[in-house]
């Protein structure tokens, strides 16, 4: 839903209250579409000084910019709330201090007026510094309040001169705020310094990195991502697992979002009704630099403690995303007020910190709960394996036997028309 693979993804907010279990209102799922508030974007773009430089399709890095937004502003989607935010727009000065300060909102979040934007956009030329973790700060401030999705996209040509505010470590914070916000980055003509940095900012939150070196590459995606914000998205509920089973929250079908510390064990329950079955899915992103060989175990325990089925994966340093999962039909009762059974899940992770990474905020875990009706013992595909798929392996294998048969009756007929003549 990270360094070289997808995070996965959602849009936010927080539909229970977590206390010693989890509370949902009537009418409304866990991770399902609200639809209740309108989407928002907010674009950041960097105006540095360097953004004069002439390098895309022969002009300037702020004219492609330009451009681009003109054209977006032009497409933005009726129900979507579009915000503009600067960096770098204002303080041409040398001090440090006063050019790490520089970010403004340009033109607010909200119903869009597509002439007052471009006009806005118009006035911009390029002047200062690139303070991004302090522009991130102020954007998550802006898309605040309201429970659709929320995304900054962030356009820059350079990486954040305002260091130690690490913008990494600046989405790696608004992310463990679970809030459901995404961060989105494009960078225009990277060096590697740049991509790493603009990579690691939106794998924190789940968002995408873009390399762009075409205006219409710009428009495009910008486009992209702000149409992706009006498309109706699963909300993932934020909720904290407990030490132990006993102390766990409990959960209904949803999706739902945690932050798990290095080697850690974080523990769910689920309710599971005599004929139903329980699918759980885990991922664990690594969204900061970690050691090589690491795994992800999800196992399904009674209260008791004893294990009924896991789900495990590992990982050797070539991706950033580990996701296992498992299922656990429960057999139907003779008895018409039969209980549920409580189910434990345990995520457990051997990913380490390389040496010199901050170990917090914890590891970030997108957990997805799903308790449906039982399968039939008819059609159920587990129970079989290949499910339908066995009717196609016997008749290949029917077809290969008389293939067989044929072709050896063929050779030994050539053969003895050979010895004839």
């Amino acid at each position: 839903m990270i360094t070289r693979t997808r995070l996965a993804a959602g849009a936010c907010a927080l539909l229970a209250a977590l206390a010693a279990g989890m509370a949902f209102p009537a009418g409304a799922s866990a991770g399902e579409p609200t639809g209740e508030d309108a989407p928002k974007v907010d674009l950041v773009l960097d105006v540095s000084g360097s953004m004069r430089t002439r390098d895309i399709d022969g002009g300037t890095r702020m004219a492609a910019a330009k451009q681009a937004f003109n054209e977006v502003l032009d497409a933005t989607p009726e129900e979507v709330q579009l915000g503009i935010r600067t960096l770098g727009a204002d303080y041409p000065g040398d001090d440090r201090k006063t050019g790490c300060k520089d970010t403004a909102q340009l033109y607010p979040v909200g119903p869009l007026d597509r002439t007052e934007a471009k006009t806005a956009v118009a006035t911009l030329a390029p002047t200062g510094w690139t303070p991004i973790g302090p522009a991130l700060l102020k954007a998550a401030d802006d898309l605040d309040g309201g429970a659709g999705s929320k995304r900054i996209v962030l356009i820059s040509d350079g990486e954040d001169t305002c260091a130690p505010l690490d913008p990494c470590e600046v989405a790696r914070e608004i992310a463990a705020k679970g809030i459901g916000l995404t961060i989105d980055t494009l960078g225009l003509v990277p060096n590697t310094k740049m991509r790493q940095q603009l990579s690691c900012i939106a794998e924190a939150t789940g968002g995408t990195y873009t390399s762009v070196e075409h205006t219409d590459e710009l428009t495009d995606k910008v486009n992209q991502l702000v149409d992706r914000a009006a498309d109706p998205v699963v909300t993932p509920v934020a909720t904290e697992g407990a030490d132990a089973c006993a102390k766990a929250p409990t959960l209904k079908s949803g999706l739902y979002t945690d932050r798990e510390e290095f080697g850690q064990q974080r523990w769910y329950r689920v309710d599971v009704e005599p004929g139903q079955e329980l699918r759980a899915s885990v991922s664990v992103g690594a969204d900061r630099a970690v050691n090589p060989s690491y795994g992800v175990l999800l196992r399904a325990v009674t209260v008791h403690g004893r294990e009924i089925v896991r789900g495990e994966a590992a990982g050797n340093g070539r991706t950033d995303v580990l996701s296992t999962g498992l299922r656990y039909p429960k057999a139907e009762s003779d008895e018409d007020d039969a209980a549920a059974e409580a189910v434990c899940l345990q995520v457990t992770n051997s990913f380490s910190a390389a040496s010199g990474v901050k170990t917090t905020p914890g590891l970030p875990l997108e957990l997805t709960v799903d308790v449906v009706d039982g399968p039939g013992d008819s059609d159920d595909v587990a129970a079989f394996g290949l499910g339908r798929g066995w009717w196609l392996l016997g008749l290949l294998v029917l077809v290969g036997f008389v293939a067989g048969l044929l072709w050896g009756w063929l050779s030994r007929w050539r053969f003895a028309i050979w010895r004839t003549n």
